[in-house]
């Protein structure tokens, strides 16, 4: 059964932090933003939700870098209990789907609670300002394969931020596997 996270909690600011990637490199989440915004995407490697999305996640990061959009992946989960999540397995994750984008690990799991992640995927979508403007879904699929003329939420969401600096007031929240707490 998927977890679903809340509604937006418009203005709510955005949480730096330095993690390390699976390029080898520590990141500040902030380093990420564009100039008009920033997605903050907690995501994982095992959840049948996140495998089903992956390669759109990896289309709207890149496609929203034309609009001044930034994007970062983080995996909160405890890999004790899902070894599929481990460190090593993430920078394969990462390489299989060629992310274009850091793919960062919160390994004690600070900055989800700091986030109030809830599920992966659970994606936090920021202005400039780094204002909270978006907490929803990716698009409809859910567990699905992509559909032809699917509406791409997260996207067309956060091309409305990079413009007006506001986010849509009708959102669909995401829903997938809740975050494996230690």
């Amino acid at each position: 059964m998927g977890t679903v996270p809340p509604v937006c909690d418009f203005g709510w600011k955005a949480v730096d932090a330095t993690l390390p990637g699976v390029d080898g490199e520590a990141h500040r989440i902030f380093d990420h933003a564009g100039p008009n915004g920033l997605v903050v995407a907690f995501i994982c490697n095992h959840c049948p939700y996140v495998k089903a999305v992956v390669k759109r996640i990896v289309r709207d990061a890149e496609d929203l870098k034309a609009h001044g959009v930034g994007f970062v992946a983080i995996n909160s989960n405890d890999a004790g209990s899902h070894p599929e999540d481990s460190f090593p397995r993430m920078q394969e994750f990462a390489a299989a789907h060629r992310f274009s984008f850091p793919y960062l690990h919160d390994e004690d799991q600070s900055v989800a609670r700091a986030y109030g992640a809830a599920c992966t995927p659970d994606f936090f979508g920021f202005n400039g300002r780094l204002e909270l403007q978006y907490r929803g879904r990716l698009d409809a699929s859910r567990k699905e394969a992509d559909q032809p003329g699917l509406r791409r939420d997260l996207y067309e969401a956060m091309t409305l931020v990079a413009r007006t600096g506001e986010g849509p007031r009708e959102q669909v929240a995401s829903i997938g596997c809740s975050i494996k707490w230690k």
